[in-house]
This record gives C-alpha cells, sequence and structure tokens, in this order.
C-alpha cells in the first residue's frame, strides 16, 4: 500500500495553494504549519511572504482563508481564524482524522513511507574488546546503534551493520605468548544443552579470559626472559606468522562467545558477518599511508606520518596533528579508521557512514573525516557522522562506578534490571494470571526495556543518570509505563471480542470527544515522526512520541468510556478502533527502539 498523507500535509498543501493564489507573484510558499495548542495546527508563514510582498499580512491572511474550502462534507479543514498579525489557527474535520487513521489501519506499515532508493547507510556501533569484558561504557554505543540500524531499514534505507570490535593491538604478543606457554588457560567445559549455551559458555569465556589477562599480566610486568619473548610475538602477529595467528584467532573466537552472551542479555541479534574489527582493514594500511602521502595530505614529521590542522591546537598553540603511522613504523587507530572509510565508500557503496561513538573521541573523528575528504574518499555525495553519546552517570551524578570505584560489568547491571523488573511484574502477576513462565520473561522484557528506554529517551549526546529504581517505575517516563499501556489496550481488546457484540470498526460520521481528537490527531504524526527521528538520527524524539501517545491514550482511557459504561455501538466501535491503532502504533515504534511488548502485564 502507498504510503499515507498526514493530515499536517494534507492542510499544508491546502494553505500553499491558497497562498500562491492570493499572492501569485510570490511563487511558491511555504505556510510554516505546526502543531498549535490554540487550535489543531498555526500557519506562521504568511508573515514572512507578506514582509517580502510589503504587503498587509493580516489582509493577506484574510484574502488566503478566503480561498480555503472548509466546512464541507468532504473537506479536510473544519474551520480557519486569522489571528494575530496575520497567523492562521486551523481546525480539521473530526470526519478526516478518522478517515485518514482508517486509511494507516488498513495498511501493515501504518502508512508510513517506504523509499527502497534511499541510500546505503554504514552504521559503527556495538564495538566491544577481544579479551576485555564489556562494561557499562558499552552500553550507549550498542543500545543507540541498534535502534537506528531498526529505524533506517523500517524507511527503506539498506543498512550494513558492522560491530569494530578491538582485536589487535600490542597486548596480544602478551597474550598469546603466555597461552603458548600455558595452553590449557583457555579450556572450559561444553555446556549441557544448546539453550544454556549462550550464557554458560559466555560467562566461562569471560572468566578464562580475565584469568588469563591477569596471570599474563603479571608474569608481563614480573619477568624480563617473558616480556622480551611477548614483545617479539608481537612481530611474529604483524608479521602473519601461522601459530601466532592461530592463537590470536582462539582469542577472537573465545571472545565472540562472550559477546553474543551479553548481547543476548540485551535482546540484540549479532550476526558474525557484522563483526569486522581493527585486524579486517591491516592489508589496507600500508597502502592508505602511501595513498595520504604520495597526495600531499600526509607528511613526515620526526619521523612519523602526519596530518596537521591550523583549527586543532594543543595547549601550547602548536597544532595537533593526527598520526596515521608512528615513528617506529606502528599504524595508530587513524590509519585503521580511514581504511575503514576507504573500504565502506568504495566497497560498500556507502552514502552515509555513521559512527555511534563516545562524544569525547569527537576531536579524533573531526581529523579523520578531514582527512578523508581531503583525500577524495569523502565527498558531496557521502556524508560522515559521529552519532556521539554521553556519558552514564550514576545517581550521584557522578560517572557510573562500583562501590569500590571499578567500572560497572555490563551482564551485572542488565542482570539487576531484570531481577528488579521481575520482582515489579511478580507484584501484578496474580491479578492478570501470569504463570512463573510469563513472569520470567515478562521480567526480561520489561528490564531490558527499562535499561534501553532509558538511555533512548535521553538525547544521545546528553549525560544521564542511570537509577534502576525509576527506570522500572510505573509512572514517569520509563519503558514500564510505555509496556503497561500497551498490555491494557490488549486487555481491552481481549474483553470487547469476549463480549462479542462490538469490534474495532472506525466511524467518521461521529462527533469526537477533546480526547478522542488529541489521540487520532498524534497517532496521524507517526510516519513524520519517523522520517524525522531517521533523518536526524535521534532515536529520542520516537521514544518522545511513544511516551506522549501512550499519555493521551491515558487521558483518552479515563475521559472516554470503551466497555463500561457501555457507550452507543457505533461509538464503542470507534473507540476500540483507536485503541487498536495506539496499541499497533505502540509496539511497532517500542520494537524499532529495541524494546518488546508484552501482551499481558
Amino acid at each position: 500500500m502507498a504510503s499515507v498523507p498526514s493530515l499536517a500535509s494534507s492542510v499544508n498543501q491546502r494553505v500553499a495553494d491558497a497562498l500562491v493564489s492570493a499572492l501569485p507573484e510570490a511563487g511558491a510558499a511555504d505556510p510554516l504549519l505546526r502543531r498549535s495548542d490554540r487550535a489543531d495546527f498555526q500557519a506562521n508563514g504568511i508573515l514572512a511572504l507578506a514582509k517580502k510582498a510589503k504587503a498587509n499580512p493580516r489582509e493577506l491572511a484574510t484574502t488566503v482563508v478566503e480561498g480555503i474550502p472548509t466546512g464541507g462534507a468532504g473537506d479536510v479543514i473544519r474551520e480557519i481564524e486569522v489571528s494575530g498579525p496575520g497567523f492562521l489557527n486551523i481546525t480539521v474535520s473530526d470526519r478526516a482524522i478518522i478517515e485518514t487513521l482508517a486509511a494507516r489501519a488498513g495498511d501493515d506499515r501504518l502508512g508510513v513511507p517506504f523509499s527502497p532508493t534511499a541510500g546505503t547507510t554504514v552504521i559503527d556501533y556495538a564495538q566491544p574488546n577481544v579479551a576485555k569484558e564489556m562494561h557499562v561504557g558499552h552500553l550507549r554505543s550498542a543500545v543507540i546503534g541498534a535502534a537506528m540500524v531498526e529505524i533506517l531499514e523500517f524507511t527503506g534505507e539498506k543498512v550494513v551493520r558492522r560491530h569494530h570490535i578491538g582485536d589487535w593491538g600490542t597486548q596480544f604478543g602478551m597474550l598469546i605468548q603466555f597461552l603458548i606457554e600455558h595452553p590449557h588457560e583457555l579450556d572450559h567445559k561444553a555446556a549441557a544443552s544448546a539453550e544454556e549455551d549462550i550464557e554458560v559458555s559466555g560467562e566461562e569465556a569471560m572468566s578464562n579470559l580475565n584469568r588469563l589477562y591477569k596471570a599474563s599480566r603479571a608474569l608481563f610486568d614480573s619477568d624480563e626472559e617473558f616480556k622480551t619473548r611477548a614483545r617479539a610475538r608481537v612481530v611474529d602477529l604483524q608479521a602473519g606468522d601461522a601459530e601466532t595467528l592461530a592463537m590470536w584467532q582462539r582469542f577472537v573466537d573465545e571472545s565472540k562467545i562472550y559477546f553474543y552472551s551479553v548481547f543476548d542479555k540485551l535482546d540484540m541479534d549479532i550476526q558474525d558477518a557484522d563483526v569486522v574489527g581493527e585486524s579486517g582493514y591491516n592489508d589496507m594500511l600500508t597502502e592508505t599511508c602511501k595513498l595520504l602521502e604520495d597526495s600531499g595530505v600526509a607528511v613526515r614529521s620526526n619521523g612519523a606520518l602526519c596530518v596537521f590542522f591550523d583549527e586543532y591546537k594543543g595547549p601550547d598553540g602548536n597544532p595537533t596533528p593526527l598520526i596515521v603511522q608512528k615513528s617506529d613504523g606502528g599504524f595508530g587507530y587513524a590509519a585503521t579508521d580511514l581504511s575503514a572509510i576507504r573500504d565502506r565508500v568504495g566497497n560498500l557503496k556507502a552514502s552515509t557512514l555513521i559512527y555511534v561513538v563516545d562524544a569525547r573521541q569527537s576531536l579524533h573523528f573531526k581529523m579523520v573525516f578531514e582527512t578523508a575528504r581531503r583525500a577524495g574518499w569523502l565527498n558531496e555525495d557521502v556524508q560522515a557522522v559521529q552519532l556521539a553519546f554521553g556519558t552514564v552517570l550514576g545517581k550521584d551524578g557522578k560517572p557510573f562506578k562500583t562501590r569500590e570505584g571499578e567500572t560497572v560489568r555490563l551482564v551485572d547491571l542488565l542482570d539487576e534490571a531484570v531481577d528488579r523488573a521481575t520482582a515489579v511484574v511478580r507484584e501484578k502477576a496474580e491479578k492478570v494470571g501470569l504463570s512463573e513462565a510469563e513472569i520470567v520473561e515478562n521480567g526480561r522484557f520489561v528490564g531490558i526495556g527499562a535499561v534501553k528506554y532509558a538511555d533512548l529517551s535521553t538525547s544521545a549526546a546528553r549525560d544521564y543518570k542511570f537509577d534502576l529504581d525509576q527506570m522500572v517505575s510505573l509512572n514517569g517516563d520509563t519503558s514500564v509505563y510505555l509496556q503497561y499501556a500497551y498490555a491494557r489496550i490488549k486487555s481491552i481488546l481481549r474483553k470487547a471480542a469476549e463480549a462479542g457484540d462490538r469490534t474495532p470498526v472506525a466511524h467518521p460520521e461521529l462527533e469526537l470527544a477533546p480526547a478522542e481528537r488529541a489521540l487520532g490527531l498524534h497517532l496521524d504524526q507517526f510516519g513524520e515522526l519517523i522520517a524525522e527521528a531517521a533523518a536526524e538520527h535521534a532515536p529520542h524524539k520516537l521514544a518522545a512520541y511513544l511516551y506522549q501517545l501512550s499519555s493521551l491514550f491515558t487521558t483518552f482511557y479515563d475521559q472516554c468510556p470503551v466497555i463500561k459504561p457501555e457507550p452507543e455501538l457505533v461509538v464503542g466501535e470507534n473507540r476500540l478502533f483507536l485503541c487498536d491503532l495506539t496499541a499497533r502504533t505502540l509496539t511497532k515504534g517500542m520494537s524499532l527502539l529495541g524494546i518488546r511488548t508484552p501482551e499481558r502485564l
């Protein structure tokens, strides 16, 4: 089905046509339509247009209003009034609201446009490090990136996922040498069943890696002969020695078992083909450096290959360079990132590159992107964006740490969220009639949803406080509030079906109550909101929309009886229709944020 024009776009077109008729010499004009608390919409564009044409804005507004049909049976607009110096306050008809919503309800996509030729976006997100535990700092990249993947794909964008894991560097010489000398350090038993395999082997894999890292570090720091062997092993790794690479691969494979167990807890699907770590670009590094040096984009400075920028200076006032290759011949992060850009643009044919990376790395990525532009790898046809995110804070407003001052393990945080949420679900379980299995499943959905929503409901660039008590609260702007709104609607629909005398049916002929109008107008904005969130890489705008939708539904449910006390048949059917479309919009929006919506809570 084709996308459904929103009421805003229909109204905007009618006002724009009337503007052209009233002032032909101005050509196409933007009415600057927006939602308003004075009416359904307000058009503010006449003031600027009148000023440009040296016309009286109120008189122009009056002429425009005269050219717009209103109040008829088939008219979208019920009434327009001129306000102040030339604003237009516009109220749409009840019929138009329900007819537009009925068209949305008849489409599996709820009328949201789909553009299969939108382009190709590569999203770099969820970047853990091999042989290291994932901590709370990894949460935002994973959650924000996964939501942007879903939102962009829903609009028609071809999305390529890239998990740029840290799987290369000098520390692997130490780890590999220790493993060669202690070959059983990574042995662990197989899990008892496929169901347990992800969690049990993941935890055990990380336990083994931690133990090995600590032991190898202790030996490296205390034994000069081992330190010499470890450093020689780095050279073997970089040279592609077969035995060394085999040991390195064991670390990567063992770490992936752990990564996937954490992503499974996060209810995120990570495919092996999407994991392309730093090592994936090793073969390109020398060529990248040569291209930069031959083109003059990078120059040698004290033996290192550097790119200089007048606008970026250090504390001493001297330009801060981007070091692509060190003076000893080693490659820096910049060489890998620039090679990745070459691959993503040249081989993956990306039109947009999105890096979901901590805001503290902003300077690095500004320099990398500018270097790629100077080299011609980024141009007017390809944009590169850092979707920078802020820090996760504790309740005290300081970076989130354990009581001992250590970084919080991500698995501990997720497990605690699920435990808290399960307790909340269990309190309501008897009233709803949930089984123990449903309590456990819903506890996981609510707990993980609470963590994701707390992150996604905050603008990515801002820091936010991690407060589990608030996150799993039934009140306020939380995912639990949204999930309970959805479950309440499903309960209403089940009860109506059991009664058997009415079903969700749109009745455009009815006059709507204020709460019905408010809910209907908000439902109609879903498609435009999705487009805005996709274009601005702003999943927090979708979260805000869904919270407002739930709030408007609560008001509607309080003020407009759906089943009891029993309203007139057609009124009840129309309200069930609004309930059904609200539920469908909620569950679709929440799924785009990566959050489940249980049917019973």
